[in-house]
């Protein structure tokens, strides 16, 4: 009976689902698109520099506004949190799209901080709604279907955006053409995400007499405090930052080990980036297979092995024959995005499903503090970096990787996961 009851309440959620997964991929899609085209313009301009700063401005707002993006997510129904995020999308369009026309890079990273303030408040109203769609033991499944979906919109927005700055021709507006195209898209696919949020479905606050948190990132600590209390959530919460900093380590030196290393082309360095995130996906629908029952967190030691390997073996690509660097490459890249996939879907599920209904919104915006606050070291800490040669950079992250897993491991013999 119960598993009718569960096979009917999947069946009826599809459809909600569907609008969810849409919006979350256009913002998706969106975001990455123009920050991988601020990127590949700086590099371009022999501005290396700006990568890091473009990486530090998406992160920051996830630092400040946690507390706040909770307590709507928790206070108001998450539909209306998603269209008022979707609709300030637009406004980081407009202002992106001047800032790309002008060739202006500081106004590109505001546009970067403004995308970074809507997926703030954007995230834990749609990431708090799968629990209230799924009974629990799907949740893993539709994190996997939404991951997916999520990495499909990063990585084409990341490899159409090379492209369209190849793009020649006369230029727009006296930009260049490709510049400029880069500029009128961001506001077409934040209008057609706009549209798509409409169609999320209504559900009441889950907590509407929760006060406002005014004392804004301190209040978000304490959030954290209680969530470390519980030690399987609390290591959970580590082993997700950790994964989501090496995430974007990863992408900042691969940019350059692409462009700067290699010499490849602005498309195929974001192809470069692409391998990577479709091993993610690949990665994500193995753990929806193997991240199961009572023992589920144990796949998480293979996976964070295996990730160190495959980075290790990355930083020692140069001393392969010339002809066989770049398919190394991209076939390496790959596959520790598979490793990193198994890695952080049974994660994000197990915030999602442990914490009650009505802290669901403050404990995911918390775990963004957290694991934005990672991405925002990650960012500081590549800038020094540079002077380093990326396959190198790759090497030692690869070597952070295997400790950390040995942590994890040393973590899981308490007696709370037995």
């Amino acid at each position: 009976m119960t598993d009718s009851l569960e096979t009917t309440q999947i069946r009826q959620a599809r459809g909600k689902f569907a609008a969810m997964a849409a919006s979350y991929f256009l913002g998706t899609f969106n975001d990455n698109f123009y920050k991988q085209a601020v990127m590949l313009m700086a590099l371009a301009a022999g501005r290396e520099k700006f990568q890091g700063a473009a990486g530090i401005a998406f992160t920051v707002p996830f630092i400040l506004f946690a507390a706040p993006a909770g307590w709507m997510a928790d206070r108001f129904p998450k539909r209306n949190v998603v269209i008022g995020a979707k609709t300030m999308e637009m406004l980081a369009a407009l202002v992106g799209a001047v800032g790309i026309i002008l060739g202006n890079l500081w106004v590109m990273v505001g546009m970067v901080a403004l995308m970074g303030t809507q997926s703030t408040f954007f995230s834990p109203a749609l990431n708090g709604s799968i629990p209230e769609l799924y009974p629990s033991s799907y949740v893993t499944k539709a994190n996997a279907v939404l991951r997916m979906i999520v990495t499909v919109g990063i990585l084409v927005g990341i490899s159409f955006s090379g492209f369209v700055l190849d793009i020649h021709g006369e230029p727009v507006f006296g930009a260049v053409r490709g510049h400029a195209m880069v500029g009128f898209a961001v506001i077409v696919y934040a209008l057609l995400g706009l549209v798509v949020s409409l169609w999320i479905p209504t559900r009441k606050a889950a907590d509407p007499g929760r006060a406002f948190p005014w004392t804004g990132p301190v209040d978000t600590v304490r959030e954290l405090v209680e969530v470390w209390k519980d030690r399987q959530l609390g290591r959970i919460l580590v082993a997700d930052v950790f994964i989501w900093a090496v995430g974007v380590f990863q992408l900042l030196v691969i940019n350059s080990l692409g462009k700067l290393q290699f010499n490849l082309s602005d498309s195929r360095t974001s192809l470069l980036v692409a391998s990577q995130l479709i091993g993610i996906a690949l990665g994500g629908l193995l753990a929806a297979r193997f991240a199961k029952g009572e023992r589920w967190f144990k796949v998480l030691l293979p996976a964070g092995v295996a990730m160190g390997v495959f980075m290790l073996v990355i930083g020692a690509v140069p001393m392969l024959p010339e002809t066989a660097r770049i398919p190394a490459l991209y076939v390496l890249v790959g596959l520790a995005g598979v490793a990193g996939g198994l890695f952080l879907i049974p994660c994000e599920s197990f915030l999602q499903i442990r914490p009650a209904p009505e802290r669901k919104g403050a404990v995911w915006a918390s775990a963004n503090f957290a694991s934005f606050s990672g991405m925002a070291a990650a960012s500081v800490l590549y800038i020094p970096l540079t002077v380093l040669r990326p396959t190198f950079a790759y090497g030692c992250l690869g070597l952070i990787s295997l400790l950390f897993t040995l942590w994890m491991a040393l973590e899981f013999r308490h007696k709370d996961w037995a």
